[in-house]
């Protein structure tokens, strides 16, 4: 017959021990949550830029997951978006915009995302038509319509440099801007990679964008982005950065510049004054699309 043996402990011992087992519960609890939480997205679109769109407010998304957020971004395993963008709140505006390319990592401005992310606002009930909000190069404006026609108010451009072959910018993302004479027939994804990695741009590269003129103030583009690392169908840094390059080179003499992209139509306008661009604004659909719910 086995004997048992009696450990006898204070009452502040076993109260002690409680706590322990209760905290180790509530640790392992957190973990579980962490490795199958449950979240929100929204999808939005630009003239066919997409982006998936979550609300973290509530700071719980594991942003420096570079790995997760490609695989939301994933067209065929995940939810599928040209980029990531997270609404969180600042202290300084109405909310503020944290954008990530579809490899995972945080970039520069997002001229469309910047769009999308106004009417998800909007959406949300955070703002009424007119917004300011924080990103990544600093405070922008919008508004949008009762359609949904966003315009947004792009960094200023202070300057821009001419080449023989090409033009150079920065609208908050840096673009590359060349003119072809038959833009239809070019492979953007080859050419377009092969002037991001060359050594004109470094190991930051840029984004590079084909231009053909329409007319007197239209120009039609195709844009390969870095970070997506092929082309998308709209661009909006880089349609605002056409629109300038192609005043700065003389093209356009208008100061409201349409722009043909893939996926639709954009428009640019802007002051200039000695080669300085101010009060720019882009101007398009921003259109919400589904909504669902992802373990992550």
């Amino acid at each position: 017959m086995s004997k048992i043996k009696k450990v006898l402990v204070s009452k502040k011992e076993f109260n002690a021990r409680l706590t322990m087992i209760n905290f180790s519960l509530i640790v392992c609890t957190f973990v579980v949550m962490q490795l199958n939480m449950e979240i929100n997205f929204y999808k939005y679109e630009g003239t066919g830029n997409d982006f998936v769109m979550i609300d973290n407010r509530n700071e719980i998304f594991p942003k420096d997951n570079i790995k997760l957020i490609a695989h939301l971004c994933d067209r065929r395993f995940g939810i599928g978006g040209d980029g990531l963008i997270l609404l969180e709140n600042d202290a300084n505006s109405d909310f503020k915009m944290v954008y990530f390319n579809s490899d995972g990592n945080q970039s520069t401005m997002c001229g469309n995302g910047g769009r999308c992310l106004m009417a998800f606002a909007n959406k949300l009930q955070i703002i009424d038509k007119s917004a300011s909000f924080m990103a990544i190069d600093g405070l922008h404006y919008a508004t949008i319509s009762e359609n949904g026609i966003v315009s947004l108010q792009m960094k200023n451009v202070d300057s821009v440099a001419n080449s023989i072959d090409y033009v150079f910018l920065d609208t908050g993302s840096p673009h590359h801007v060349q003119l072809v004479s038959d833009l239809i027939h070019i492979n953007v994804k080859e050419n377009g990679a092969a002037i991001r990695y060359s050594e004109l741009y470094g190991n930051s590269g840029a984004n590079v964008n084909f231009v053909e003129q329409i007319n007197s103030d239209t120009f039609s583009i195709r844009t390969y982005e870095r970070g997506v690392e092929d082309e998308t169908l709209s661009c909006g840094t880089g349609a605002t950065a056409v629109a300038i390059a192609m005043k700065s080179i003389g093209k356009t003499t208008s100061n409201a510049i349409k722009i043909n992209v893939e996926g639709g139509k954009l428009e640019v306008s802007f002051d200039n004054n000695d080669g300085k661009f101010t009060n720019v604004f882009l101007k398009g659909p921003a259109t919400f699309v589904f909504e669902g719910k992802i373990n992550i």
